[in-house]
C-alpha cells in the first residue's frame, strides 16, 4: 500500500514539473511561437456526454502544426457528436474519428510528427497515428488516464487537461464501447461558446402536443 502511495506522489510530482516546463519553455530559444498557459485561445473545451466540461491547455510552442489542426477542425464543428471509439482502462480514451471505427479522419492532409522530450502523464493529450507511420496524425487524438512513458517521443503531444478530468475518467470503456460516450460540443475558449443545453427525457408516456405515436404493423 505504501508503494502505491509513493508511486502516486511521484507521478503527481512529475506531472507538476511537466506542466511547469511547458509554461517556462517559452523563455528558451527552442520555443517557435509565443505561449501563454492562461490564454483562452490556447484552451480546447470539450463538452462530454459524461456530464461535464473538460478544458485542455494546448501547447503551440511544442506542437504548432497539431494545435493549429485541432483549432481548425474544432472551429469547423468537426468534433461535435464524435464518439470515443477506443477506451482502454488504465491507459487512454481515443476520439476524433467520424466513422467510429478507428480508420477515419478529416479531409485535411496528414501531419508530420512533432515529437518532444515531454512526458505522457495523467491528462496528457496526443495525436493518434498508425503504428507504421509516424507522420500519419490527422484528426484522432487521445487523453491519457495514467502515466505512460513509453509514448514519449513516439506520439505528438499537444496539450494537457487543465480541468474536468473526472468527466474523462467517466468515459465508457471498450474497443469499441457498447454504448460509447461522445463529444457533444468542442470549442476554443476564446470563442465563448456556451455549454450545450440538454433536454431531459420525459418522465411519463405522453407525447408532445401535435405529435402522433408511430405504430408498427406486420
Amino acid at each position: 500500500m505504501r508503494l502505491v502511495k509513493i508511486f502516486a506522489l511521484l507521478a503527481s510530482f512529475i506531472a507538476s514539473l511537466n506542466m511547469l516546463s511547458f509554461a517556462q519553455e517559452t523563455d528558451t530559444a527552442e520555443a517557435p511561437v509565443p505561449f501563454d498557459i492562461n490564454d483562452p485561445e490556447n484552451h480546447l473545451v470539450l463538452d462530454l456526454s459524461t456530464g461535464g466540461r473538460v478544458t485542455i491547455v494546448l501547447f503551440p510552442h511544442i506542437a504548432p502544426k497539431h494545435v493549429e489542426r485541432i483549432k481548425t477542425l474544432t472551429r469547423q464543428g468537426f468534433y461535435d457528436g464524435i464518439t470515443f471509439h477506443r477506451v482502454i482502462d488504465g491507459f487512454m480514451a481515443q476520439t476524433g474519428d467520424p466513422l467510429g471505427t478507428g480508420a477515419g479522419g478529416s479531409d485535411l492532409p496528414n501531419l508530420e510528427a512533432e515529437f518532444t522530450r515531454h512526458v505522457h502523464v495523467r491528462g496528457t493529450v496526443s495525436m493518434a497515428r498508425t503504428a507504421s507511420d509516424e507522420n500519419s496524425g490527422n484528426s484522432q487524438f487521445f487523453i491519457v488516464f495514467q502515466p505512460r512513458f513509453s509514448l514519449d517521443n513516439n506520439y505528438s503531444l499537444f496539450g494537457r487537461v487543465k480541468s474536468g478530468m473526472q468527466y474523462v475518467d467517466a468515459i465508457q470503456r471498450g474497443e469499441p464501447p457498447s454504448n460509447p460516450d461522445r463529444i457533444i460540443q468542442a470549442s476554443i475558449a476564446s470563442d465563448n461558446k456556451a455549454p450545450p443545453v440538454t433536454v431531459p427525457a420525459p418522465t411519463d408516456n405522453s407525447l408532445p402536443e401535435g405529435e402522433e405515436e408511430v405504430s408498427i404493423t406486420n
